[in-house]
């Protein structure tokens, strides 16, 4: 099993980002695919979550209405877009796959907002 995050880096405050999570090893359409964040010194959160169809999402309050999660299951890929960056969402970002007591967490990307 592996997941591979990618699209991480600098960006200003009010930039955007796109962040990709290529997953293999399982059969990724069964899965409900998640984004956790860990900044410096904090606990790991949740960001968003969508359903093994894509037909359900859930998002942080505080990003809604800023990150989109999407997934393409011909793909294997789970995507973050992050609009309206700010200071706050810097952190490490990490894609996590679960499905009933398997969980399976990528090494992470970060992402840094700053001016």
């Amino acid at each position: 099993v592996q997941l591979v995050e990618s699209g991480g880096g600098l960006v200003q405050p009010g930039g955007s980002l796109r962040l990709s999570c290529a997953a293999s090893g399982f059969t990724f359409s069964t899965y409900y695919m998640s984004w956790y964040r860990q900044a410096p010194g904090k606990e790991r959160e949740f960001v968003a979550a969508i359903s093994s169809t894509g037909g359900w999402t859930n998002m942080l309050d505080s990003v809604k209405g800023r990150f989109t999660i999407s997934r393409d299951n011909a793909k294997n890929t789970v995507n973050l877009q992050m609009n309206s960056l700010k200071p706050e969402d810097t952190a490490v970002y990490y894609c996590k796959a679960r499905r009933d007591a398997e969980n399976y967490w990528g090494q992470g990307t970060q992402v840094t907002v700053s001016s």
